[in-house]
């Protein structure tokens, strides 16, 4: 415990040079393995996806009974069953991210006002904030078909601080989590504070269940907004699975958090690299300018004919995944792996920022390279498992096809429209390098650029 430290993603990352990709360690009573490398990782997560598809819980998200209720947590069941089919062919299938695209180009076109305000004011944009904001507001209109929050408002820092607070205390080191006999004691106040946290956004996502309820009761024959809310209600009303509101409120609250959280980071790190890497910056702009034309938002049918925007989404998948060591797995029975017994019970991590960074896997593992994925049938869709920021196997990451729109649409809106500096071009090193964060790894100090438009 003492030797993993704050950084646990990096620490794994260089005791397995010398333990190897498949490594046993003690996390106080906690016995994990640790996957490095991409055979491992197909080992652990296809072919014995069954035995792996448990899930460890740290005591955090256990708060309101968020584990029990969790599509990402909760065991896998008939209740999963039902939660994974409504995700997958009522609220990320292609038919459906279609009907609420026109809304999501509105978000877009909100975050290009608030950059054309930073221009003509000379200020420098928060990319960590806007890119929150513009994430929770695709989310909302594509959930709910509404804007969850504004630009430059205290009700929006409030909700930052909220949903922020309940992605940070998941990361806290808490002795219950490595100690489970302590678990009852609460003995740092981490559940205590989750409760508060969990329970507060819980509350709001209630309310907005309860008002479409109120307003599908009050006028029955309206039309139909033709959202994952409807869908919610429908369902409820229909009675034709054994989902409760509450699988619903915590459904919602996990994609809110877990959907803010890593596009909010991996969009930021793009545009560090971007902004880092001005012949990339250029190389992106030019596609841009050829597919999109005066087009200010990037059309989401047009993703597919910007090979080299990919591949910078791709590269910084690769160097800064949204979740470094994945949501962990657990053994549900023992299962021999690469000739080791793994017991029942284990917690297994995969250390997908140590893989990503790999030179046994990656040529210049350290160097922000798009280039490497043209002409490359590599992807992050869970196949390749040299690049899994989105998992794989059954417990693959529900809302992959929304996230995948998210990265293209938000950094390319901002690249197509304006050029950009740093606010401090001679800052630190150390500001641009990432800190441990629930599950994220993220940019020590949040990154503030300036746009402009060249004369």
């Amino acid at each position: 415990m003492l030797q993993v430290g704050s950084q646990p993603h990096e620490a794994f990352a260089e005791l397995s040079k010398q333990y190897g990709s498949l490594m046993s360690i003690h996390l106080g009573s906690l016995y994990t393995v640790v996957v490095s490398s991409p055979e491992m990782a197909k080992e652990i997560l296809l072919k014995h996806g069954q035995v792996f598809s448990g899930r460890t819980t740290v005591e955090a998200l256990a708060a309101c009974g968020h584990n029990k209720y969790s599509i990402g947590l909760m065991p896998v069941g008939d209740d999963w069953r039902d939660m994974r089919k409504i995700c997958k062919e009522q609220m990320f299938s292609s038919q459906c991210l279609e009907r609420s695209q026109q809304l999501r180009r509105q978000n877009l076109q909100q975050l290009l006002g608030h950059v054309q305000k930073c221009a003509e004011e000379g200020r420098a944009i928060n990319i960590n904030e806007a890119a929150f904001i513009t994430t929770l507001n695709l989310m909302s209109a594509t959930l709910f078909s509404m804007k969850a929050t504004e630009f430059d408002s205290s009700a929006t820092m409030e909700f930052k601080e909220i949903m922020e607070g309940v992605a940070s205390i998941a990361s806290v080191p808490n002795l219950a989590d490595f100690f489970p006999i302590l678990r009852p004691f609460d003995l740092q106040g981490v559940k205590r504070l989750a409760e508060v946290n969990i329970g507060r956004l819980l509350g709001l996502i209630e309310g907005y269940i309860n008002e479409r309820i109120r307003i599908r009761r009050e006028n029955p024959n309206a039309p139909k907004k033709d959202d994952f809310l409807d869908v919610i209600v429908d369902s409820l009303q229909a009675k034709d699975n054994k989902l409760t509101p509450k699988h619903f409120n915590h459904l919602l609250l996990e994609l809110f958090v877990g959907g803010a959280e890593t596009n909010m980071t991996v969009i930021e790190w793009i545009m560090q690299e971007l902004v880092s890497h001005p012949d990339k910056m250029a190389k992106v702009k030019a596609e841009l300018k050829s597919v999109m034309g005066d087009e200010k938002v990037l059309d989401e049918s047009k993703i597919s004919k910007l090979p080299y925007l990919q591949a910078v989404v791709k590269e910084s998948l690769r160097l800064h995944p949204p979740a470094a060591m994945l949501v962990p797995r657990k053994a549900e029975s023992n299962q021999v792996v690469n000739g080791y017994l793994i017991p029942k019970g284990t917690q297994v991590l995969v250390n997908e920022w140590g893989m990503g960074r790999d030179p046994k896997i990656w040529n210049n593992p350290l160097s922000f390279e798009p280039e490497r994925f043209i002409d490359q049938k590599i992807d992050f869709k869970g196949q390749d498992f040299e690049l899994i920021p989105f998992g794989s196997g059954r417990r693959v990451c529900p809302g992959m096809p929304l996230a995948n729109r998210i990265l293209h649409t938000v950094p390319a809106t901002l690249v197509h429209n304006y050029d950009w500096k740093l606010e401090r071009p001679n800052a630190s090193d150390d500001e641009a390098k990432g800190v441990f964060l629930g599950f994220s790894v993220r940019r020590a100090v949040p990154l503030k650029i300036i746009p402009y438009k060249k004369a």
